[in-house]
């Protein structure tokens, strides 16, 4: 029974070697061309650490960038789908509000790899105008003026990684970078314990920096600019299936 215990344990330590030793789908640095088989990609977002199920609700609060002036926000996964590159994309809108008001909606397109890892395809980024929707110059598709996709959510995430999360120069230039686990997050309906950690960077916008901690099952559960501005949301309820 020994012999058969230290098989396992044997074989555990080298499948994890061998996760983390994959290769990064979506490199920060050198040239990037991310080669996009539709073949690779599954229906199903089921990330632990981005999950995406359809008719999930996810409702966020928090404050903006002077710190003060409350924002609320409300993520959607419907059960829409977009092709982009051949690859079905899951359609997710995020509306955010600012002291009440609807500010910004964005139309983002995520799939997920058969290896796990989370692709973001761009997004249809619209602000509200007198009432009406205006696209926004944020929007962007993998696939046109030279944008491509760029990963969301490592398949495998380990401390020290770094990605690219979009790639459209002069627009979306989103980089992440592994933190680990992080203590404790106390949200109004659960407490997580050692939640993932990440660093954005964006060299668009090379005074800020934002760190984000993801939750098994729930996604996203806090964000927080830690230099260049005093942005922060944490999420408050989660409706729908999961």
């Amino acid at each position: 029974m020994r012999s058969i215990a230290f098989a396992s344990v044997l074989l555990l330590a080298v499948v994890a070697s061998a996760a983390a030793a994959a290769p990064n789908p979506a490199p920060a640095t050198g040239p990037y061309d991310p080669q996009i088989r539709p073949a690779d990609f599954v229906r199903r977002i089921d990330n632990p650490y981005f999950p995406l199920k359809p008719g999930s609700i996810r409702r966020y609060a928090g404050v903006a960038e002077n710190g003060k002036t409350r924002q609320t926000g409300v993520v959607v996964v419907t059960h829409r789908t977009k092709k982009i590159l051949g690859v079905r994309c899951r359609v997710v809108r995020d509306t955010g509000y600012t002291a009440g008001k609807p500010e910004e909606r964005t139309f983002d397109w995520y799939a997920q790899d058969r290896a796990g890892n989370v692709w973001y395809f761009g997004e249809d980024s619209r602000d509200n105008r007198n009432g009406h929707w205006v696209r926004s110059g944020g929007s962007w598709k993998a696939g046109s003026h030279g944008a491509k996709p760029g990963v969301l959510m490592l398949a495998n995430p380990q401390p020290g990684q770094t990605y690219r999360q979009e790639y459209y120069a002069g627009h979306a230039l989103d980089v992440a970078r592994v933190l680990g686990p992080d203590g404790t997050i106390r949200l109004p309906f659960k407490t997580v314990r050692s939640a993932l950690e990440t660093s954005e960077t964006s060299e668009l916008e090379p005074g800020v920096v934002e760190r984000k901690w993801y939750a098994p099952g729930l996604g996203e559960i806090k964000s927080a600019d830690v230099k260049g501005s005093h942005e922060a949301t944490h999420l408050v309820r989660v409706s729908g299936p999961r």
